[in-house]
């Protein structure tokens, strides 16, 4: 089939425009926002007669657990058909199209309400225990997913297979064509020009997108069982998917790019509003794990995401923080016997990581690739070994070998106790808020240290050595020097958030620092922070090393599977989306060759 768009007279061939499944596009359209419209009016039906499953969701006329997020999926198509519609008032909903909006958001919907009927049915024991607005609710997603998958989406030109190749081959290149047909179906347009706001207007708007962000943040941190956190990440997923695909997340980010800095300040305060929605330290205590972890990854960002230097021991500069700090600030197992002030056990745990970083990177950053892999590896191990064996026994008595070094004191910083509870503004804040506070404080610093790095100077050198270390020699740059600076520098922001640490636990001990664990902190989970989250961002390592602490902890029944089940799942974003969550838009523009490029890059092409 040839067509001429009204832009170019260049013909195009193109297959005919159909949907995944064969059905008219007004049925398709129709279907799935009446859908998605039921699917949400059934969140307000009981959906099982026992509240011996979690949530109440016995209850007519209210939602209640999982129905919440079904109610999301629901809301979010029947919005979006119809937006597709052309409903007046709707059309902002998606400035880049609304047909993939559809489709992500009815693909939530339908798997958030089977995976809930199916829960219910096999811990009950049978489909007798569903209600009718369990049933409503599994006809009715699947209604809507049906409808979505048959709008209409331009077909990829596809090339047949080869005859003289192997019949694996040629079935290799069937299932390669099904999947570049799944994908463009799923494809969105070019977002419409926004029309433009005051500044007021634009500032206001990202304030309320923030609060949003926080209330989602808070809500899947918070949930009370599995089932609701594994149904809490589809529809968070696939939502944002869907949002992505309309267009309002380019027109967010575009806001947030040239409010920078407003956009920055919020979401640190946004942040900072977290512990004040606590009751108690549970889940403050988790946000600041969260925080530390995410920390260091941002750390390890500057050495892989902007050197481009795959380091695998980097966890141990967080231990060598940890240990400096824990050494030097009172605890009873130190052979030192001084209690400096915590801003001074702070600068000394980042120096001493710093110093580290010097001395490892120096002999061994004029490897490359897997080389230095291996020695980075290498010293991981020994930091972990050396910490063992410094025990009074196999070495001097400096850490107390295996027990590591406990009794650390909590902070007292200008006056200000953090291991006691204080009345701010009527909130009563905890011991973990108040190192949530003070881990957030770090970050804050960590992410002015990236951000100003990366668009310096040495920032651009950073990157031309990670593009082409050869090329970027013979235009001058100095490129042992420059992996230097950022190995040193990485090592740094590990020291500060080690520091911090070592007071939240109490203790510190060798075990915390291993390679690879079920429950990070640890090399392998820092590494898959940054290239989940999206390498050379500052957002990215910061989302990506929240997920990777997050799960483990809310997936706990998984046990033993927990490693099975987080390679499974990094493996099918690495194949659906290998630039990462929030990509670095040269690195998209490279793994996506039929994006279309910028006028302009950042310095640091993100």
């Amino acid at each position: 089939m040839t067509t001429t768009t009204a832009e170019s007279t260049d013909t195009v061939t193109t297959t005919p425009v159909q949907g995944l499944i064969s059905l008219p596009e007004k049925t398709a359209r129709a279907l799935a926002t009446a859908g998605g419209a039921l699917t949400a009016i059934s969140c307000f039906l009981s959906w099982t007669w026992t509240a011996a499953y979690p949530g109440n969701l016995t209850v007519y006329g209210y939602p209640g657990g999982i129905q919440w997020l079904v109610l999301v999926g629901g809301v979010l198509t029947t919005l979006f058909g119809l937006s597709s519609y052309g409903v007046k008032g709707l059309g902002w909903l998606a400035p880049a199209g609304a047909d993939a909006a559809i489709k992500l958001s009815a693909v939530a919907a339908f798997a958030t309400a089977w995976y809930t009927v199916i829960s219910i049915t096999t811990t009950l024991g049978g489909v007798v225990n569903l209600e009718p607005g369990g049933l409503v609710v599994a006809v009715a997603s699947l209604l809507a997913l049906v409808g979505a998958l048959a709008l209409p989406f331009k077909h990829p030109v596809l090339e047949g297979p080869d005859p003289d190749d192997s019949a694996w081959e040629q079935r290799k290149h069937h299932l390669g064509n099904r999947w570049t047909t799944v994908k463009a179906a799923f494809a969105t347009g070019t977002p419409r020009p926004a029309r433009p706001l005051p500044a007021w207007a634009e500032i206001l708007l990202i304030t309320a997108v923030l609060a949003f962000a926080l209330g989602v943040f808070t809500y899947g941190i918070t949930t009370p069982y599995q089932d609701l956190f594994i149904t809490f990440l589809i529809t968070a997923g696939f939502g944002f998917g869907a949002l992505h695909q309309a267009g309002l997340v380019a027109r967010f980010t575009a806001l947030t790019t040239k409010h920078r800095n407003v956009s920055l300040i919020g979401a640190f305060v946004a942040a900072a509003c977290f512990p004040l929605t606590q009751t108690d330290d549970q889940y403050a205590t988790l946000g600041v794990n969260i925080l530390i972890f995410a920390t260091v990854a941002l750390g390890l960002n500057i050495v892989v995401g902007l050197t481009g230097l795959l380091d695998l021991g980097y966890v141990a500069f967080l231990g060598v923080g940890a240990y400096t700090a824990a050494l030097v600030s009172g605890s009873p197992n130190s052979p030192f016997g001084v209690h400096f002030p915590f801003w001074a056990a702070l600068l000394i745990g980042a120096g001493a990581s710093m110093v580290f970083g010097v001395l490892i990177g120096a002999p061994t950053l004029r490897l490359r690739g897997d080389y230095l892999a291996i020695v980075t590896l290498g010293f991981g191990e020994i930091f972990r070994i050396s910490m063992n064996n410094l025990d009074g026994t196999s070495g001097p008595d400096i850490t107390n070998g295996p027990n590591g070094i406990a009794g650390i004191p909590n902070v007292d910083l200008f006056g200000f106790d953090f291991g006691a509870s204080h009345v701010i503004a009527g909130f009563t804040v905890g011991r973990f808020a108040n190192y949530f506070l003070l881990m957030l404080l770090i970050t804050l610093i960590v992410v002015m240290v990236f951000r100003r790095s990366a668009e310096s100077r040495i920032g651009r050198a950073w990157v031309a050595i990670r593009e082409d270390e050869t090329a970027a020699e013979a235009m001058g740059i100095n490129g042992f020097r420059v992996k230097l600076i950022a190995f040193a520098l990485g090592a740094t922001l590990a020291g500060l958030a080690g520091a911090v640490q070592a007071h939240v636990n109490y203790t510190v001990t060798p075990d915390q620092y291993v390679f690879a664990n079920a429950v990070p902190p640890n090399s392998a989970f820092l590494l898959a922070a940054v290239v989940l989250g999206g390498m050379g961002t500052i957002s990215g390592p910061l989302v990506g090393g929240a997920l990777l602490f997050l799960l483990p902890n809310k997936l706990q029944s998984l046990g033993d599977y927990q490693l099975l089940a987080f390679g499974v799942a990094l493996i099918i974003l690495m194949r659906l989306r290998p630039e990462g969550i929030i990509p670095n838009r040269r690195n998209q523009l490279e793994l996506h060759k039929d994006l279309e490029a910028p006028t302009v890059l950042s310095k640091t092409g993100a």
